[in-house]
């Protein structure tokens, strides 16, 4: 069975899907940008949007029930890969070491909203 998930502590979705969606054991969350939810604006470079994309992805989880630690797999879309590293440093602070989940990291084109990262999550429920 699914079940859509959402929370005013994460923004909106901007289309047609849902901020996360539960099928199982398993939580699909939709690609998170550096959004604030309380504003709706994009600032600061890319470490503050993924601190900004990894905060609202953990509200959702939250809303769901799961944590962070429960996050089996990422997908990270950069408009930059030059910006990989200081992503990654950001990134590695909202996972518990020893314990990261499997990732893929891509430079795309062009980001919603001119982003600079676009993370993706799949969690255990």
């Amino acid at each position: 069975m699914k079940t859509v998930i959402s929370t005013p502590n994460a923004p909106g979705a901007i289309g047609p899907y849902s901020q996360a969606v539960k099928v199982g054991a398993l939580l699909f969350l939709s690609g998170q940008l550096g959004i604030d939810p309380a504003t709706g604006a994009i600032t600061g470079g890319v470490a503050a949007q993924t601190k900004q994309a990894l905060t609202n992805a953990k509200a959702i989880l939250e809303a769901a029930g799961s944590t962070m630690d429960k996050v089996v797999k990422t997908t990270v879309f950069l408009s930059d890969i030059g910006n990989f590293a200081a992503m990654n440093e950001v990134y590695g602070t909202f996972f518990t070491a020893g314990s990261y989940p499997a990732r893929s990291a891509f430079e795309v084109a062009a980001l919603p909203k001119g982003a600079l990262v676009e993370i993706e999550l799949v969690a255990e429920a």
